[in-house]
């Protein structure tokens, strides 16, 4: 018999893998806030790094190891570091691996608040050039001596591109950069960013991880296959310390979790764990009405365009037909210059009008007026943002009840 098991398989049985207390099936949440040691030794060689063990739980919890365990054996990584939520993930990455004067190459149509870290990373020193990630000639282009860093996402959100990401991976390889994916938007069911050689994997754990609405969190993996000897910005003092593979991982623990503060509560560790075991099933389901609900709305002649990877016109549906397992629960659509996109919006019964994504249920908001409207105008336009632009967070419904939803709403609004 293979050691070698299935997805939903090797998440179910994880936690058993830790022998938690008394035969229980999950990791047991533990609230502690410091732990105590018979010999201070112990104690000393924990914060030495000389052993495995718990001193403070700003930097380490049973629970949360427990998360980042399952986590690191979704994306098949070698190591995982979980946060309170996606954003610090991303800014405790950042914050531990950058110096002023590094450059990093990013995504031109990142998620706005990941763009909005970034400008603040520019006013502290570093230097950041955005570009069409589709391409990864733009990267190239762009590429600078003291270059340190990629960073793309692999589904844009709002406008779903999906990134040149094998032809970044090799590009990354090549010049020996870190390339930081961010796997949110697909999640380790729908695709694994080690397989087009990223270094770190990104995943905001409250989206279709967790998948239930009930619980923030994020994390960053590595995935074993970047030279941490070779980076330049790894402290001295860990490298006196730690294994050569552990360097980066260790870096973004100690400096961004234990010194940036993000730390994932066990309480929500917990309730993304147990979320985690239906990924695949919500995945199936919500990819399944996502492309029925895209073909509705594309032929609908009140839609003036829908933005989905499942669409055989979508720029980017052969690379996502290559990459992906399935087309992912996310999706947009701009309605025509006759529909009141407001108004319609509240003609939805069924569908919830909320920001977050990911969720069991169907969520939608109008991404001009919201997520995206810091940015402004002009951003906007560049990124391929139109004001009557809405979002959709597709659930896992029955798919006749969705599009009854839609259709009674566009009938509604009909000039």
């Amino acid at each position: 018999m293979s050691d070698q098991k299935g997805f939903t398989t090797t998440i179910l049985h994880s936690d058993r893998l830790l022998k938690p207390e008394f035969g229980a099936l999950h990791q047991p949440v533990h609230t502690a806030v410091t732990w105590g040691y018979d010999d201070v030794r112990g104690l000393v060689d924990v914060f030495q790094n000389k052993a495995k063990g718990y001193a403070y739980s700003r930097q380490g919890n049973p629970t949360v190891t427990a998360l980042e365990v399952k986590v690191t054996q979704m994306e098949q990584g070698m190591a995982t570091v979980a946060f309170s939520t996606g954003m610090a993930a991303i800014t405790a990455t950042l914050s531990s691996l950058m110096k002023a004067g590094d450059h990093i190459i990013a995504s031109a149509f990142m998620f706005g608040n990941t763009r909005n870290v970034m400008q603040t990373f520019i006013d502290l020193g570093l230097e950041i050039s955005f570009a069409d990630p589709t391409d990864v000639n733009n990267f190239k282009d762009l590429l600078q001596e003291n270059t340190r860093l990629v960073f793309v996402e692999t589904v844009a959100n709002p406008a779903t591109q999906i990134a040149d990401l094998d032809g970044i991976g090799k590009f990354c390889e090549e010049n020996n950069l870190v390339y930081v994916v961010d796997n949110t938007m697909t999640s380790p069911y729908l695709f694994r960013p080690k397989k087009v050689k990223a270094s770190l994997v990104i995943n905001s754990l409250t989206k279709y991880i967790g998948g239930h609405g009930n619980a923030l969190g994020g994390s960053v993996t590595d995935t074993g296959l970047f030279n941490w000897v070779t980076f330049p910005n790894i402290a001295p003092v860990l490298r006196e310390q730690i294994k050569p593979a552990l360097l980066g991982i260790t870096q973004i623990r100690k400096r961004g979790l234990r010194d940036g503060g993000g730390t994932l509560s066990p309480e929500a560790a917990h309730s993304i764990s147990v979320g985690s075991e239906t990924i695949a099933l919500r995945l199936e389901r919500a990819c399944n009405n996502a492309t029925a609900l895209s073909e509705f709305l594309n032929a609908h002649p009140l839609v003036s365009k829908v933005y989905y990877p499942g669409l055989i016109d979508h720029p980017q549906h052969d690379r996502a037909s290559e990459l992906f397992r399935n087309y992912g629960g996310l999706m947009s659509f701009a309605l025509n210059d006759r529909v009141d996109t407001f108004a319609f919006l509240n003609e939805l019964k069924l569908v919830i009008k909320s920001s977050n994504l990911g969720d069991t249920r169907t969520l939608a908001i109008p991404v001009a007026h919201t997520i995206f409207f810091e940015l402004g105008a002009a951003r906007r336009a560049e990124m391929g943002i139109p004001d009557s632009m809405i979002r959709l967070s597709v659930g896992i419904e029955d798919i006749e009840d969705l599009i009854a939803d839609f259709q009674h709403a566009l009938e509604v609004s009909m000039p």
